[in-house]
């Protein structure tokens, strides 16, 4: 997410040794050793991760909890569903295709009750909704993109292309025409950083609404659900703790990468907590970890309508909800 499409000073390997989080490490004596493959860089959006790490929630669970940093290679579904990992971060959309095509995933929690993810244009743009973007360039993740394949085919653009989108925003900052795929969590911090106003639209608004997940391979829960149970229950402790204490979270992140300035991590986290992407729409915080059966159904439903999906199956078997927090 954060930084995901601009250039990184640190490497995959640089960050890797600092964690010590890219080969086994040595279980903490009683504790049980599990791992974490996240989906980027470390950043905010992982923040209750690192927080149930730092502040000992995980050992507080008998958990002894290795956090491996992801990046733009890393498949994470295919790390749970080898065994290389125990739990990794994803989303709805994708575990459904992962479990179509045949991968027995299974998403455990909700990490983000709504997806950052969003199209960015310049502040003077012509396009003010989705249904402007036809006739126009679109700079999309190519192969990582279902979501456009649903804008394309419930606003009938017929006449909007796709275009690689790279791992930086210099393109947008050269060229006041060019639109990309973007995370509000991140790429608008640097355009107005560049003194570029821009505006976004997220793509959640569109009625593609996935969640941001945390998964494990059906064979782990079924053989150690207590594990997945303890796993789950300090996680969202961690996530309640960042929302309300992330600073010290924040300078440890930095240090485990450096790239992050300060301001940028601010941002980020701002974005999560006031657009209420971690917690929803709940006042209290209620929907934390939750899943709604009814948009797991959607979701699948779109898919299959797109024919991401080819053969139909019981969507429920890429959710669970026996982990799920006790109501408030």
């Amino acid at each position: 997410m954060t930084s995901r499409l601009r250039t990184f000073s640190v490497g995959f390997l640089g960050i890797c040794l600092v964690l010590g989080g890219c080969r086994k490490q040595p279980a903490l004596s009683g504790l049980t050793p599990v791992t974490l493959q996240t989906d980027w860089y470390p950043q905010p959006e992982h923040g209750g991760f690192y927080d149930a790490q730092i502040r000992g929630y995980y050992k507080d669970e008998g958990l002894d909890v290795t956090i491996l940093p992801g990046g733009p290679y890393v498949n994470t579904a295919q790390q749970v569903s080898s065994g290389t990992v125990q739990f990794a971060m994803g989303s709805s959309d994708n575990t459904l295709e992962s479990v179509g095509n045949g991968v027995p995933l299974v998403a455990v929690a909700a990490t983000m009750q709504h997806d950052p993810q969003a199209v960015m244009v310049h502040q003077d743009s012509p396009v003010h909704s989705f249904q402007d973007l036809d006739g126009h360039a679109v700079a999309v993740r190519l192969g990582a993109a279902t979501w456009f394949e649903f804008l394309v085919k419930r606003y009938q653009l017929k006449n909007v292309r796709e275009i690689p989108a790279t791992y930086s925003v210099a393109n947008f900052l050269q060229d006041p025409g060019y639109i990309q795929q973007i995370f509000v969590t991140s790429e608008p911090f640097f355009a107005r950083q560049a003194g570029v106003p821009v505006r976004t639209m997220l793509i959640s608004q569109a009625g593609y609404d996935p969640y941001r997940v945390f998964i494990t391979s059906r064979s782990f829960l079924q053989q150690h659900p207590e594990i997945v149970a303890k796993f789950v229950r300090a996680s969202l402790r961690g996530w309640r703790d960042y929302l309300v204490h992330p600073d010290d979270i924040n300078a440890a992140i930095a240090k485990l990468n450096p790239a992050m300035s300060v301001p940028q991590m601010k941002f980020s986290y701002e974005a999560l907590r006031d657009q209420h992407f971690i917690t929803g729409d709940a006042a209290n915080g209620a929907d934390l970890g939750r899943f709604d059966p009814a948009r797991w159904t959607s979701m699948y439903q779109q898919l299959l309508d797109l024919k991401v999906i080819q053969k139909p199956f019981d969507p429920t078997v890429a959710y669970t909800m026996q982990f799920m927090p006790a109501g408030n």
